[in-house]
């Protein structure tokens, strides 16, 4: 077991990997005088693990309630959001009462804004029970909603009370889902620690393989690269954006595919290979350095390119949408070397036309 601090001020939290679900009452109680807790979870989350979480909540006298969401992104929505804030009300909750995010990267999110907003804010524990979710989202307060014009453009940063990581629940998430997490993983290895990237090519077949003590030391390195970012720039004024690479395109192929073609590990994936064609036609990038991203995208399972049938007009259309556009510029996040990238928005509409075309051939 492992506890990595995000150190920052009165908002301080611990990221706690490895602790089993059946400790989370316990646990909890050390962090919290509330005593009302509503698990925000999916049906397919719950099947496996909402019984260990309740019960262990009110084996230590919290009183606990359950509102399931269906799965899907398409569910990170404003209507889910306000058919949470009437279960919040129907429950009575407090300004002490815990709501608990119980699920992946789209629970969270949604869990984390409806905290956020309701009564001006509850305090919300992150359960991560995918890898994705584990590394990245339930981490650094991102809490969003998405429209119909785009993904997380309604949200806030709202820092979690808690995040609480049982890995064991790894062994019943699905492969596709275990190679979207590997997206994140392999994104920390190339912005911030070429070494991390290094051992991800050596154990990358480990790590697919579940092997435990792997798994802890990977979750917490991208713990801790994360929190060291988010402590230097806890609202994305500046180096946080480096958190971004791959999301640029990425975020453009799940908004066009309205969320069902790409999981958000695998748009990443493909928006990583984009982002490292157009640094190497921006001259960036040294040879050979582009192989190495991709091939260890494609040894993780992941897709390199863009298989579904979206039109090279409609994506360059939707990137002028991305909340990360400055100005008028669309902002990309790309790679000088491994461990190092660079935030540009220089970049000519005709290199990402024609690194979007290659992507499709």
């Amino acid at each position: 077991m492992k506890k990595v601090k995000v150190e920052l001020g009165k908002k301080s939290y611990h990221i706690l990997i490895g602790y089993p679900l059946d400790d989370i009452g316990r646990i909890l109680k050390k962090y919290t005088t509330g005593i009302k807790a509503l698990i925000i979870t999916n049906p397919r989350i719950a099947e496996y693990y909402l019984e260990t979480v309740d019960r262990s909540l009110r084996k230590l006298g919290f009183q606990v309630f359950v509102a399931q969401v269906p799965d899907g992104e398409e569910y990170k929505s404003l209507d889910e959001a306000s058919k949470l804030y009437a279960r919040c009300v129907e429950h009575r909750l407090e300004r002490e009462s815990i709501i608990l995010g119980l699920g992946g990267g789209v629970i969270g999110d949604l869990a984390g804004y409806v905290a956020a907003t309701f009564m001006r804010g509850l305090p919300i524990v992150q359960v991560p029970t995918t890898l994705l979710a584990q590394v990245d989202s339930s981490v650094g307060g991102k809490v969003a909603v998405n429209l119909p014009q785009g993904k997380n453009l309604v949200g806030s940063f709202y820092q979690p009370l808690l995040v609480y990581i049982d890995l064991a629940v790894l062994n019943t998430l699905p492969a596709e889902e275990m190679e979207a997490g590997l997206a994140e993983v392999i994104k920390y290895g190339i912005i911030l620690d070429k070494n991390f990237f290094g051992y991800l090519e050596r154990n990358i077949g480990r790590i697919r393989g579940l092997e435990s003590q792997v798994l802890e030391g990977v979750v917490s390195r991208c713990c801790t690269l994360k929190a060291m970012v988010v402590e230097k720039d806890e609202r994305e004024k500046g180096l946080r954006s480096i958190l971004n690479f791959g999301h640029t395109l990425g975020h453009a192929l799940e908004a066009l595919s309205q969320y069902k073609e790409y999981k958000h590990g695998q748009a990443v994936a493909i928006g990583m290979v984009g982002a490292t064609r157009i640094a190497e036609k921006m001259g960036l990038l040294k040879r050979g350095v582009g192989e190495r991203i991709e091939h260890l995208i494609g040894e993780a399972g992941l897709p390199r390119r863009i298989e579904a049938e979206l039109s090279i007009e409609g994506i360059i259309q939707i990137l002028s949408l991305d909340k990360k556009v400055r100005a008028g510029k669309v902002r990309f996040v790309l790679p000088e070397r491994i461990g190092r990238v660079v935030v540009r928005d220089d970049i000519p509409e005709q290199i990402v036309i024609d690194v979007v075309r290659g992507l499709m051939t």
